[in-house]
């Protein structure tokens, strides 16, 4: 474990350094004297300093215990672990949903059907019978249009986000 968290402290490091460098990127407003606290790039800043801390955290502790170690050999033969294809299978997933349907298709849509494919591909494999199958795939659009609604009303009435 500490090989994984060695690299995943790597990745959410320079995740991090890019999400602030992004945001330090982002228009302020000073020319129109507006409030600091109100410029767009400030949550994702925090945000990616956040992550940042917590990468390096993370990366520090699986260093102290040995995961600098990489052996790259025996890292080769783990994709056949279910975590890594679960975590696969969620990035592509999530690509999918950023890349391909966000703005190709109106965003409550592409939630819903994203969500619902993940819920889907999840529990899957989890249920014991045809009974239990039958009630996870019901309940996975029940789920997806949940949240769809709720994340969509959120932006648009809440945040006052005008949502692709």
């Amino acid at each position: 474990m500490p090989r994984a968290d060695f690299i995943t402290g790597l990745v959410l490091i320079l995740l991090g350094v890019a999400v602030v460098w992004a945001s330090l990127d982002m228009p302020r407003f000073e020319e129109r004297n507006a409030n600091p606290y109100t410029a767009p790039g400030l949550v994702p800043g925090l945000l990616g300093a956040i992550i940042l801390a917590l990468g390096a955290i993370l990366f520090v502790r699986a260093a102290r215990a040995g995961g600098w170690r990489l052996a790259w050999p025996a890292a080769r033969h783990g994709t056949g672990d279910p975590g890594v294809r679960r975590a696969a299978l969620s990035i592509a997933l999530c690509l999918l949903y950023a890349g391909g349907l966000v703005g190709t298709v109106p965003f409550w849509l592409a939630t819903f059907l994203f969500i619902t494919t993940f819920v889907i591909l999840f529990e899957w494999p989890l249920a014991t019978d045809r009974a239990d199958r039958a009630r996870r795939l019901a309940f996975a659009p029940l789920l997806a249009a949940v949240i769809a609604v709720g994340v969509t009303a959120l932006f648009q009435y809440v945040f006052l986000v005008r949502l692709p």
